[in-house]
């Protein structure tokens, strides 16, 4: 097994979250792991990116060599665009289609979409309706992304589901639940959509 994955958006959307389940998740399975530092933290609102590395082999680099990244996870769209050639042949984009308009000369978000439309592998949610109808709140839109993002991983839904529990487990059972209803919000429109 072998994913190289960029997760990107804008800081305070949860990122390291969804890193932190993949990693919980990996190390579970037995697997590997490396993570390059995420850019862009420092700042509320500013890009977010990060290299996460799971394979069943030994991993070398935590830096994913240009070209191979298996999959973009994206809660911002035009941020999913922003690593689109880092992409492999084969590689999968996830992403919000929720923008997060935080400059001044955001593209139209038509053009944004009509972007991504046009990629061969893309799973486009507005994960903050999901988030909703799932009864979690909006800050569980990033396990959204996450569940959405589950039948191109590799990993079953329990193993995930699994890692949600035992990530936010110091929160609380009803934290938890809310989570794990998010994961399964996204999972299943994933699941609809193939």
């Amino acid at each position: 097994m072998k994913q190289d994955i960029i997760l990107a958006g804008v800081g305070g959307q949860g990122i390291l979250s969804i890193a932190t389940v993949l990693g919980e998740a990996a190390l579970t399975g037995g697997l590997h792991i490396k993570q390059a530092e995420v850019h862009g933290m420092s700042q509320r609102g500013g890009d977010v990116q990060s290299n996460l590395r799971i394979s069943s082999e030994p991993i070398h680099s935590d830096l994913i060599p240009f070209g191979q990244v298996d999959m973009i996870m994206s809660l911002e769209p035009m941020e999913a665009l922003r690593y689109v050639q880092e992409l492999s042949e084969d590689g999968w984009i996830v992403t919000s289609s929720i923008p997060f308009v935080n400059i001044n000369n955001y593209p139209d978000k038509e053009d944004v979409y009509k972007h991504l439309n046009a990629l061969p592998h893309v799973v486009m949610l507005d994960v903050e309706e999901l988030a909703k109808e799932a009864g979690a709140p909006a800050q569980a839109s990033n396990i959204v992304l996450l569940g959405a993002a589950i039948p191109m991983l590799g990993f079953s839904f329990e193993t995930v589901r699994d890692a949600v529990a035992k990530v936010f487990a110091r929160k609380g059972e009803e934290v938890v639940a809310k989570n794990i209803a998010a994961l399964e919000a996204g999972y299943r429109h994933s699941i609809s959509k193939q």
